[in-house]
């Protein structure tokens, strides 16, 4: 090995850990574990949001349309704050159920 691939090599070796780091770092946090319920209905929101923006993108839907699920989906997110609230950071069956069915519903408008 050559002395000018030798700090290239040692770079590389720091990247390769620090992704390491990252990718362990993206594991369940304690509030993740603490509230499996509550992460599936935001990461289910976070993949609608970007549904609409890519429906916006391809022409399906207006700039209208598009504020109007804005707002529907901060309108579920809200009501899910309120509910986890009530019950002490975390949400019920039932509570999971209706926040289903809302997004359900605004999926449906999304489109595909």
């Amino acid at each position: 090995m050559n002395v000018r691939s030798t700090p290239t090599l040692v770079c590389m070796l720091a990247v390769a850990a620090f992704a390491a780091g990252l990718s362990s770092a993206r594991a369940d946090t304690p509030w993740q574990q603490a509230h499996p319920w509550r992460e599936q209905v935001n990461n289910r929101l976070q993949r609608q949001n970007a549904r609409i923006h890519q429906q916006v993108a391809e022409g399906e839907l207006t700039r209208a349309q598009a504020h109007r699920l804005h707002v529907q989906d901060r309108s579920v997110r809200l009501q899910e704050r309120r509910m986890a609230a009530r019950d002490g950071g975390r949400i019920t069956r039932r509570d999971r159920r209706i926040l289903n069915r809302r997004e359900n519903r605004i999926n449906r408008r999304i489109g595909h």
